[in-house]
């Protein structure tokens, strides 16, 4: 299987002076998602808990929402020429009464350890309904002096990263600040996907009670993947995209921006948030 990190050379410069010596780069590989055979997308993945990125996947298409709706998944023939498996090719088989979605050109996606999916035909397509309405979860109340603890205990857990440089990261915590679990690839969709797929595997969708904090900007894709996983929070150490925050208030989903320290812009769903004066 892939590795999560490689060796590469490099020339140093600093101050002016020039050496050469090796560098740990993050991997970055291919990973082919097939439903029952036939291929449905390929993303660009740190290689790592790729099952449970092809669930987290199925899960923001709304394709699956428990763990009993898989039969299996499976690395799948993806050999060199050599008959070395690349594991880079993944086949999800549906329990036999889950129905199976229309896989058609439009719904053939690639996406990138950058932009997340791309190629679909509307954005109507991508405000797909959730099994798990974020306005129907039990109430939610955060204080923002937690919300200001999370970045930095995301970033201490962040193993790859500090010998890398070249990682996103998602987190879940509790509603107390409690690391449930974080995960890291060069796709912050991908990173997301993986805790998504990790929960439905251990039967823990929704993820109602739980905070998601990723390392970068919330864009529309992360918001989608937190409302389809029922998670009622969703905080990111950047800027949110407007469709993020329009989805964001679409749906009753707390969106907070520009976490850092105590500081952090709210766009959508204040009444999560333990405001200390009116707004």
């Amino acid at each position: 299987m892939g590795r999560v990190t490689e060796r590469r050379r490099t020339i140093r410069i600093r101050n002016g002076a020039v050496s050469t010596r090796p560098d740990t780069l993050v991997a970055e590989e291919p990973l082919e998602i097939r439903l029952n055979g036939r291929p449905l997308a390929i993303t660009m993945r740190t290689p790592g808990d790729d099952f449970a990125l092809a669930a987290g996947f199925l899960v923001s298409e709304g394709v699956i929402g428990s763990a009993a709706e898989v039969r299996s998944i499976v690395y799948c023939a993806g050999a060199k020429d050599d008959g070395t498996n690349t594991y880079n090719v993944v086949d999800v088989q549906l329990a036999p009464d889950v129905p199976v979605p229309d896989i058609t050109l439009e719904r053939n996606v690639y996406t990138t350890s950058s932009c997340g999916l791309c190629g679909k035909a509307s954005l109507d397509a991508v405000r797909t309904t959730t099994r798990f309405p974020v306005s129907d979860t039990p109430p939610v109340r955060v204080e923002p002096a937690l919300l200001s603890l999370l970045p930095d205990r995301l970033r201490a857990a962040q193993r790859v990263f500090d010998r890398t440089g070249g990682l996103h990261a998602a987190a879940l915590f509790t509603e107390e600040g409690e690391l449930l679990d974080i995960r890291e690839d060069v796709g912050r969709h991908n990173a997301v996907d993986k805790l998504v797929g990790r929960a439905l595997r251990e039967d823990l969708l929704p993820l109602s009670r739980a905070i998601l904090l990723v390392s970068g900007r919330a864009s529309f894709e992360l918001a989608q993947k937190a409302v389809m996983a029922g998670i009622p929070v969703l905080a990111a150490v950047s800027a949110p995209s407007s469709l993020a925050v329009d989805l964001a208030a679409e749906t009753g989903l707390t969106l907070v921006g520009f976490l850092r320290g105590p500081d952090m812009n709210v766009y959508a769903g204040e009444e999560r948030i333990a405001l200390t004066s009116e707004v």
